[in-house]
């Protein structure tokens, strides 16, 4: 049995690393130049978000998803229920796997993107382009359809 030194030492190295911070991270949506923010996402290090969007000529779900890793923006998959006008996969970006539903996801694109940051303009609600994270979902169309909007992973 351990004297009660070593159990105060080891339930103090515990308690330590057990409130070791995580890093944070938030996902910002801002419309540009000088817009609002409109978005904000807690993404810590380690979890992921989605962009989604319907197709504009067949409407189903598109996702794009991402991952905080280390703090920078890096593109992981995405998920295309069909081969439609737009889509596919490009070789040597990732691999094709099946969804088992007909459609596939593209796993392992593992891309960074430059800056942590980059600007989509948003589709009117028809298309609907949304952020997806665990801490909640945005719709960017409703709030800025053909705005240019710039979506950055933040500490």
């Amino acid at each position: 049995m351990p004297s009660p030194v070593w159990t105060r030492l080891l339930g103090g190295g515990l308690l330590a690393l057990l409130s070791f911070p995580v890093a944070a991270g938030s996902l910002v949506a801002t419309v540009l130049p000088d817009g609002p923010e409109i978005a904000r996402l807690d993404v810590p290090e380690g979890t992921g978000w989605c962009v989604l969007w319907r197709h504009s000529v067949k409407g189903f779900e598109v996702q794009d998803c991402y991952e905080n890793r280390g703090g920078h923006m890096v593109l992981a998959r995405s998920h295309q229920p069909d081969f439609a006008a737009g889509l596919g996969h490009i070789e040597g970006r990732g691999r094709q796997t099946s969804d088992g539903q007909g459609g596939y996801w593209i796993e392992d694109i593992d891309e960074p993107v430059p800056g942590d940051a980059y600007v989509l303009r948003p589709g009117t609600m028809k298309v609907d382009h949304r952020l997806s994270a665990a801490s909640g979902e945005v719709s960017l169309s409703s709030q800025a359809a053909h705005e240019r909007v710039r979506i950055s992973l933040e500490d």
